[in-house]
């Protein structure tokens, strides 16, 4: 009874009564013939019900008070208003909520710090210069010169290459080990390290120079300028391999840069310290070979020059660590005036 209201029906009954004759016997063979017999004066009760509605606005004991719905002057205009369909804004207020859950949840997991992967940082201190020792020096220190050196022809200007490729990736292994060191321990704040314009200029200076000289000493020996001439499988075999590393570290270099990894300082630290040693095998290879005095003395110069850089980029380690300091300095002042001012 949506309406709240019950309704009785009281029944009124008249009976009226009809007469009707007996029916005769010949009534029974209409019977027979399925013709309907006649009622002529026979009485039969008819029976007519007359209705009436009483209504009450009284509950009876057994039902229960009807749930009404009334909104207010506030609701009557955003009820269900997202959509008209009520099944979708059920499920945009799903999604909504655990999006909203997501959202924290991954809020919570980046403010919280990588500790539980600072561990694994720990022996890369260790392995990272293990690594470089066993690649570079090792070999170079203790590998026989005629273990590799075969006289001036391909196999040996090969077996020099593949040293050096060898020295290269003990060395790319130490840059990414170093870098991943050099993270934060919050992987959320910024590490990034760009290196200043005079550093990078300076350092494409240096690289040409020991590009060039060599070049311009093989182009003057072929073009008769430098007497004796050295022809050209020697002259690679004891400057090729340097001229491949010397490329390869200005690619490192440049990618450094681009990335803004913190390893730029150091990373032309390695490669001529490398590059020391390797010319130094240079000297030996050219007194197997009877290499001229002009080759010769290109190498000693070529070695002076490196040493010469290499004590600069490691005056430039201690700048830069001077700078760092400075400026960490700068921005403790300017926390500390910040928060006595606030």
């Amino acid at each position: 009874m949506n309406t709240g209201m019950a309704s009785l029906t009281q029944a009124h009954y008249r009976v009226h009564t009809s007469t009707f004759r007996r029916v005769h016997s010949r009534s029974q063979g209409l019977l027979k013939s399925g013709k309907l017999f006649q009622l002529q004066g026979s009485a039969f009760p008819s029976i007519h019900i007359n209705q009436s509605c009483i209504c009450c606005t009284e509950l009876t004991p057994w039902e229960s008070s009807p749930v009404t719905y009334a909104p207010t002057d506030n609701q009557s205009d955003t009820f269900l208003q997202q959509s008209a369909n009520i099944f979708e804004t059920l499920e945009s207020s799903k999604i909504a909520d655990s999006s909203t859950a997501n959202a924290e949840g991954v809020v919570e997991t980046r403010s919280q710090p990588g500790l539980q992967l600072q561990f694994l940082k720990w022996p890369l201190w260790l392995l990272g210069p293990s690594v470089l020792l066993a690649t570079g020096m090792v070999p170079t220190l203790w590998l026989p010169i005629s273990s590799i050196f075969l006289g001036p022809n391909i196999a040996s200007l090969l077996s020099l290459i593949g040293l050096d490729c060898i020295f290269n990736l003990g060395a790319t292994l130490f840059l990414l080990m170093a870098d991943s060191c050099s993270r934060p321990k919050n992987p959320t704040q910024d590490c990034k390290s760009k290196a200043p314009f005079s550093y990078q200029f300076w350092n494409v200076v240096a690289t040409l120079t020991g590009f060039i000289i060599p070049m311009l000493m093989m182009f003057g020996s072929q073009k008769g300028f430098l007497q004796p001439q050295l022809p050209l499988i020697p002259f690679a075999v004891l400057l090729g391999p340097y001229l491949l590393l010397l490329s390869v570290q200005f690619l490192t270099e440049t990618l450094t840069w681009h990335w803004q990894s913190p390893v730029w300082l150091v990373t032309p630290v390695i490669y001529e310290s490398y590059r020391v040693l390797q010319l130094m095998r240079g000297l030996k290879l050219g007194v197997e070979l009877s290499a001229p005095a002009w080759v010769m003395h290109t190498i000693r110069g070529l070695v002076c020059w490196w040493v010469l850089i290499l004590g600069l980029q490691l005056m430039r380690v201690a700048w830069f660590a001077g700078l760092t300091a400075r400026a960490h300095k700068q921005q403790l002042s300017s926390d500390t005036s910040t928060a006595n001012g606030d």
